[in-house]
Parts: C-alpha cells; sequence; structure tokens
C-alpha cells in the first residue's frame, strides 16, 4: 500500500464480501430477507455486490443517496425516512420511472404531497409506514394513528401500501446481550401489534422491515419480519466492534507519521477532516503501544511506548475510525486491497448526498 497516499480509506474486498456473504447466508437460513442500508458505504459498487449476493434492494437514507444508487445501476431502493418539500418529493417521483421506489412515511400531509406529486405525472411508488418502536425518533405511536395513516396510503391515487417498517436502533448498541435480545423483541412485538392493527382492518401488509447491524440475528429469527435493514455490517468500526464479533473489521483509514517530536509521541497527518470524531478516538492497528490520545484538524496525536517507539517519519499506519458512516462522508474514494496489496479505487458516489 506503499502507493497510497494519505490519509485515505482502506478496505479489505475480501473481509467485506466476507461480511456480505455470511449476513446473506443469515438471512436465507431463516427466511428473511437483506435490503441491507447502504448509507455506510455510500456506493453502487458494493450496493451491486450485495445484491448479487442476494440482496433484495437498499436502503438510502436520503434522495441524494438514492440518485447516486440510481445513477450507478441499482434499481429496488427502499428509503427509509421522510421526504418532505417539494422539490425532494418531485426528485424522488423522477426516480420512480427508473427504479422501483419505496420511502416510509408517518405524517398524513406528506402522504398528501407524495400522492399529488405521483399521481400527477401518472406515476406510483410504493409507501410504508414507519411506526415508532421505541426510538422515540420518528414514526407513528402504534395503534390508531398507525393504522389510520395506512388508511389514507392505501386510498391516496399514485401511491401503493406496501407495509411498515420500526427501527430499533436505541437497541443496536446494547452490551449486554440478554438485555439487547429483550428491549429488540419488546420493539419488534410492538410493531408486529401494529401489523395486526392494520391487517386486522383489512389492509395486506407485505413489508415488515427493521434491524440494524446489532439486532440483525435477534429481529432477522422472529417470525413476520420481512426484511432486515443492517449497514455497518459491510465493514464494522471500533464502536460495533466492542463485544460483537459477528463479523470482521474491514475498513481502516491509512494515515502518516509526519513528525516525532518526542520518544513518547508521534503525531499522524489524520485529523478531523478526514475521520470523525462523533464517537471518540481510533483505534491503531497492528501497532502494540500506540494510542490516538487527542486531534485537531489536520493532524493526530499519538503517545507511543514499547515496539511503537519505533516508528518514524514516513511510516504509514491503519486507523480504526469509531464510526464508519460518517468517516467515509469525508472520503471521495475507497482504496480497496486484497492481501495488502491495491487492488481497486472505488468511488464513494453517495458522499455528501444529504439532501
Amino acid at each position: 500500500m506503499d502507493e497510497i497516499d494519505t490519509p485515505a480509506i482502506i478496505v479489505d474486498l475480501d473481509l467485506a464480501e466476507g461480511n456480505i456473504a455470511r449476513l446473506q447466508e443469515f438471512g436465507d437460513a431463516n427466511g428473511t430477507s437483506i435490503r441491507p442500508h447502504s448509507k455506510t458505504h455510500k456506493s453502487p459498487v458494493f450496493a451491486r455486490k450485495q445484491i448479487e449476493a442476494g440482496a433484495i434492494g437498499i436502503c438510502c437514507a436520503k434522495v441524494g443517496e438514492a440518485e447516486a444508487m440510481v445513477a450507478g445501476g441499482v434499481k429496488n431502493i427502499l428509503i427509509p425516512n421522510q421526504v418532505i418539500g417539494e422539490s425532494k418529493i418531485k426528485r424522488l417521483i423522477a426516480l420512480a420511472s427508473e427504479a422501483n421506489i419505496v420511502v416510509a412515511a408517518d405524517d398524513a400531509g406528506n402522504v398528501g404531497q407524495l400522492s399529488a406529486a405521483a399521481s400527477g405525472v401518472g406515476k406510483e411508488i410504493g409507501v410504508i409506514v414507519e411506526v415508532n418502536v421505541g426510538m422515540n425518533r420518528c414514526g407513528t405511536e402504534p395503534g390508531e394513528d398507525t393504522t389510520a395513516l395506512a388508511r389514507i396510503i392505501t386510498d391516496s391515487p399514485g401511491l401503493r401500501f406496501d407495509g411498515v417498517m420500526g427501527y430499533e436502533g436505541h437497541t443496536v448498541a446494547v452490551r449486554d446481550q440478554a438485555e439487547r435480545t429483550a428491549n429488540a423483541e419488546l420493539a419488534m412485538n410492538t410493531l408486529l401489534s401494529a401489523v395486526d392493527n392494520i391487517e386486522a382492518a383489512g389492509m395486506p401488509v407485505n413489508v415488515i422491515s427493521a434491524s440494524g447491524t446489532g439486532t440483525y440475528n435477534i429481529t432477522g429469527k422472529m417470525d413476520r419480519i420481512t426484511d432486515l435493514q443492517c449497514g455497518s455490517y459491510i465493514f464494522m468500526d471500533g464502536d460495533y466492534l466492542e463485544g460483537f464479533e459477528d463479523f470482521k473489521p474491514a475498513l481502516t483509514v491509512l494515515a502518516t507519521v509526519i513528525s516525532r517530536p518526542t520518544s513518547d509521541r508521534a503525531v499522524t497527518d489524520t485529523g478531523m477532516k478526514s475521520m470523525s470524531m462523533d464517537r471518540g478516538l481510533p483505534i491503531v492497528v497492528d501497532v502494540p503501544g500506540a494510542k490516538y490520545t487527542s486531534i485537531s484538524e489536520e493532524h493526530g496525536v499519538m503517545s507511543v511506548e514499547g515496539d511503537a517507539q519505533r516508528l518514524k517519519v514516513g511510516d504509514k499506519i491503519r486507523l480504526r475510525p469509531m464510526h464508519g458512516d460518517t468517516t467515509i462522508n469525508l472520503h471521495s474514494h475507497y482504496f480497496g486491497v486484497r492481501s495488502g496489496k491495491l487492488d481497486s479505487v472505488i468511488e464513494i458516489a453517495g458522499r455528501g448526498r444529504f439532501r
């Protein structure tokens, strides 16, 4: 990897492809479809790898990400998020000419806007109701509100009521397995209760979508859950890897030592402009005795002891970000490697596409 300039995002392609295969094998064994969330990798190249492995489509957080995926050949997209505003809705409906588009909603006014935009140009998009299953972010409250919104969608021209989703995001990072399981099952039972109410009102529910990487093996084993929206599993990151080893760490940031002011301090060229800090300092990989202690815009400061004191100016080291999604958004390309050698350079087409 000597030819790769730094800071740079490095993906071990063999490990990433192994993670893709591992989740797909789980889904196949449990009769649950995989619909990975592309907000992690933001790349049509990796989305196509997931679909080729058996995924039924992908999720995109924003219309901009969906546009990048459709341009890259991905044709089945769920936006598990609210699309609000005339310009965004217009762009969303335009995608329906090129791909199967499904979007989440939790507001009757928004449903009306989606219906007017789609029917006005003779298009149809799928809509799922997002249900609040305990995360207390978006979503209708379970019960009459959810059933009523499903009815509005069903009766709206240009829209196809596909089902429901509920994201148990408040449980995915719970470290204790028993507690995580109990919380995830409670969240999914809330979602399934909403499904029961909708079906009792005479509306079929074809999609019951949920899950994150941290709960895939809980939610994915529950009867009636149709698809999993896991994202981080493809690369993993330092935060997820604390006590969770189902998937292998495939993503690192390559950094260069640019200064050795003292025997116990080294400085790299990788700071906050190339490494997200929302979940803490990165982990230094394969250099025992080296530890990130502080970070600024362009610099990362490490304490070094023992064998790590051998580091010299010009040496390259690998760092594992604590949050992969937000670190990836800072870079324009991946450097894909196999057996330590550069294999390919892959555009991160969805980076910065947050509108």
